[in-house]
Order: C-alpha cells, then sequence, then structure tokens
C-alpha cells in the first residue's frame, strides 16, 4: 500500500509539472504570431493613460549627466505594480542634444528591465522607452504612424501614453513605446524568431553603407553599424545570410529571396505618406529596424517625432514649402542621389509587378484609413484623451493652446497629404520630382498650412525663456 501512495504521489507531481509546460508552452507560443502577451493588455491598452512613477536616487544627478547615455538604478511602478533594480537612461540622438542646448530637461527615456536582474521583464517586455515628444505639440505623431503601420500590417512597436512622475513629483505625460527586443521579437514572429538589428550611424560624415543596406563585399566588417548593433548574439551564420541577402539585393534580380517583399511595400507606403526623412529614405539612412529570418530581409518601423514634413535637423537647405512636402512625389520620394544609394526601396521600384503593388497598396491605405474617416476618428478620439494631461503638463515644450493647434494642424496635413497623394495615384498630379518641377501648377495648394505649428526650435526657445523643466 505504501508503495502504491508513493506511486500516486510521483504520478500526481508528474502530472502538475506536464500541466505547467503545457501552460508555459501555451503562453510562448500565444506571445508570438498572433497572441497577447501579458505586457500588450496592460500597460499597452491604449484605451486609457496609464500611470509610470519612478524613484531615482539622485535625479538631479541623473539629469546633468544626461549625455553620457548612462544607465542607472532605478525603481518604476506601473499603474500600480512595482519594480526594483531596473535600468534607467536618456535615449535619443538630436533630441537628447538640443534639449540639453536649451537648459531643458524633459529628456525621452529607456527602462530596461533585464539591465540589473537577469531575465527581468515588465511581464515578457524586457525594455520600454518614455519618449518625450520633442518637436512633437500634438504629442500624436509616432502614435499616429505607428498605428498607420499596424493597419498596413507590418510589425510595429506598440505605444500608449503615461503620466510620469519623478520620486513622487509630476513629470508630464510621454508615450510608453515597446523597444524592438526579446520580448517585440516574440510578439511578432514566435519564440523561433530570427534576428532584429538597427543599423545606425557612427558619424553622419562617414558613407555608412551598410545603413543603408547596400552591398559592399562579402566581409562581415564591412558591416559594423549592423553587426554591431544586433539585438541578439550575432552568429557567423547570421552574417552570411545577411551579407548574401545584401547581395541580392544589389543584383536587383529575385527579390523575392532576399525580401519580405509585400510588407516592405506596405512599409513604404505609410513611410512616404508621412513624409519622415529622418529615416531610410532620408540623408541619415537611419531610424528602422532591420529583421531577418531564415535569409529573408523586413524593414520595421521606429520614431516618427519628426514625421509629417518638419524634419530639419542637419539640413543645410530644408525645405519649408508646404505645398512642396504635401505634394512630394510618391514615386520618387528622395532626390536621385538619396534613392541610388537606398536599394530597398530602389531596386524594388524598378520591378514593375512591385512597382504596381506599391501603388495598390498606397491606394488600399488611403481607401481604408485616410478616406474612410478612421485617421481623424482615431485622432480626435486620442486626442480628447489626452487632452488633461496635456493641459496640467509641467514639463511640456508648448502650451495647451499650441497643442490644439498642432492636433489641428495634423489632421490637415493629413487631408490634404491624403489628397495629393490621390491625385498622384490618378495621374493628375505628377508622382515624380522632376514632373512636379516641370509642372508646378498641378500641385495641391498647402500654403495655409504652416507645419512648425506641429513643433520647431521656437517652441524650445520659448520653454527655455519660461524657466525650462522643472528640476
Amino acid at each position: 500500500m505504501a508503495a502504491h501512495r508513493h506511486f500516486d504521489k510521483i504520478c500526481a507531481v508528474v502530472m502538475a509539472i506536464a500541466v505547467a509546460l503545457t501552460l508555459w508552452l501555451m503562453g510562448a507560443e500565444g506571445a508570438g504570431r498572433g497572441g497577447a502577451p501579458e505586457y500588450e493588455r496592460k500597460l499597452f491598452d491604449d484605451s486609457r493613460v496609464h500611470r509610470v512613477e519612478l524613484a531615482v536616487e539622485d535625479w538631479d544627478a541623473f539629469l546633468q549627466n544626461a549625455q553620457e547615455e548612462e544607465y542607472v538604478p532605478a525603481q518604476v511602478t506601473v499603474d500600480g505594480e512595482e519594480f526594483r533594480q531596473i535600468g534607467l537612461r536618456v535615449k535619443g540622438n538630436n533630441s537628447r542634444r538640443l534639449t540639453g542646448e536649451y537648459g531643458l530637461s524633459r529628456y525621452s527615456l529607456k527602462l530596461e528591465f533585464d539591465h540589473y536582474v537577469p531575465g527581468g521583464s515588465y511581464h515578457g517586455l524586457d525594455k520600454f522607452s518614455l519618449d518625450a515628444s520633442f518637436q512633437d505639440n500634438s504629442y500624436l505623431k509616432s502614435w499616429l504612424v505607428y498605428d498607420m503601420m499596424d493597419f498596413m500590417e507590418v510589425p510595429s512597436p506598440l505605444c500608449s501614453h503615461a503620466w510620469v512622475t519623478v520620486n513622487g513629483k509630476d513629470w508630464g505625460l510621454f508615450l510608453a513605446v515597446e523597444e524592438p527586443e526579446e520580448g517585440f521579437a516574440r510578439r511578432n514572429f514566435g519564440p523561433g524568431h530570427g534576428q532584429l538589428y538597427k543599423p545606425d550611424y557612427r558619424s553622419l560624415r562617414a558613407e555608412n553603407a551598410d545603413v543603408a543596406l547596400r552591398y559592399v563585399g562579402d566581409d562581415a566588417d564591412s558591416y559594423p553599424n549592423i553587426f554591431e548593433n544586433g539585438k541578439f548574439p550575432v552568429t557567423a551564420g547570421d552574417e552570411r545570410r545577411l551579407i548574401r541577402a545584401l547581395k541580392i539585393l544589389d543584383s536587383g534580380e529575385n527579390l523575392e529571396t532576399a525580401v519580405n517583399v509585400e510588407e516592405v511595400l506596405r512599409y513604404f507606403a505609410v513611410q512616404v505618406f508621412v513624409m519622415n526623412w529622418d529615416s531610410y529614405l532620408g540623408h541619415t539612412g537611419h531610424n528602422y529596424f532591420l529583421y531577418e529570418e531564415d535569409g529573408i530581409l523586413s524593414i520595421l518601423p521606429w520614431d516618427y517625432n519628426l514625421a509629417f514634413g518638419t524634419y530639419a535637423l542637419g539640413m543645410t537647405d530644408p525645405i519649408r514649402d508646404p505645398t512642396v512636402l504635401i505634394n512630394f512625389p510618391i514615386n520618387t520620394p528622395a532626390s536621385g542621389e538619396v534613392m541610388r544609394k537606398r536599394p530597398l526601396y530602389h531596386h524594388l521600384m524598378k520591378d514593375d509587378r512591385y512597382f504596381a503593388k506599391y501603388h495598390e497598396y498606397f491606394d488600399a491605405f488611403l481607401a481604408g484609413y485616410v478616406e474612410s474617416g478612421r485617421l481623424e476618428e482615431r485622432v480626435l478620439e486620442k486626442a480628447g484623451q489626452i487632452a488633461p494631461y496635456v493641459k496640467r503638463d509641467p514639463t511640456a515644450f508648448c502650451s495647451y493652446e499650441d497643442h490644439r493647434l498642432a492636433v489641428e494642424t495634423l489632421l490637415e496635413v493629413c487631408r490634404l497629404r491624403g489628397e495629393s497623394v490621390r491625385g498622384q495615384l490618378s495621374g493628375e498630379i505628377p508622382a515624380t520630382i522632376r514632373g512636379q518641377q516641370e509642372q508646378p501648377e498641378a500641385r495641391l495648394d498647402a500654403s495655409h498650412i504652416h507645419l512648425e505649428d506641429l513643433g520647431d526650435f521656437d517652441d524650445l526657445r520659448r520653454a527655455a525663456k519660461a524657466g525650462g523643466s522643472p528640476g
């Protein structure tokens, strides 16, 4: 009898382990390709503004050392749930530099849950950022573009607005954004996901051919801006697959064997619509994530605070004419010099089949998201949700009145951009730079638009003159 009792106990333990393992596997599978991880239902429930409370031992020293981008230990409470020993640092390039230069302290932040605690996470999410809405008086640019990308079924970071406090004091309204790392990869591509990179330049003065996704030989050392920015350990096999894909892309032939063509075309439809030149299609060529799985490349969205024609950083002769910007051609969304160095766009557009599909996706996006009223409904709903928080934001880069003007301007920009793109698809408006230069009268008139109302350097100057952000 004793032996039977022990046998029954062993069976019970084995069954319990089996059930637990099954549930774990179900959770793991549910976190990728259609499943919703726990953090998506919590922090990234976009139906409300969340609360993120930071506790930092020496916040003043943290702000003073912001340009170093070094992690410090912190405690974060998300919607009442406390997490200790998370890594906190300032994020951004020009936004970080200029925020400091103007004497302000409203920096965007990164929160890394596994920085000090191996395996640490927020319900399966290893890292998220708090975007400060630099040069975005609407507080909506990045949120809106990610929503557009999601509509077009391009894997995109989750995001939601959050009210942030620091050491018990209000710090302001930020956009919480899922950082594309392990949690993002599992959610979008499953537990057996591929490799993820964030190509970025070391210096704008360099050639940065790898950031532009150009093939420059079979030596992995020729691609430091890609392989040194892998989100997971990069193996020799990873290097070989990616270089092979770039070589095929460089040839311009059999592109479907190296590129997730339809997804990439959907990405470019949105990317070109929102007139974002702080991107792969701009001078810098960065601000995107590169995903590779089984030798197939995808480009994923990132960083849109300078979208909707407001990018001027680093440009010696930036385009300011709203009529030129609103009508910017969808077939040549950059100068020929830039386009020839952006093979992921240029070589796809040279294929008649993909060129036609690109236009089909533009048509679907306009009809389903812009002209259907979805865009206006989403913006007005979100603007109403965040309005009480913008009103009392102590570190805001702009006034509440400027915010309301920015929301109205954003809606008008999108409306006019939609009309122009529709005209370009129908042939009423030239869809190339040369065509518009030869027929400027065909452009949609957007002279009444003031794109600086979306957020500009003058807002930073006024904020600095008013005394800057509280420390």
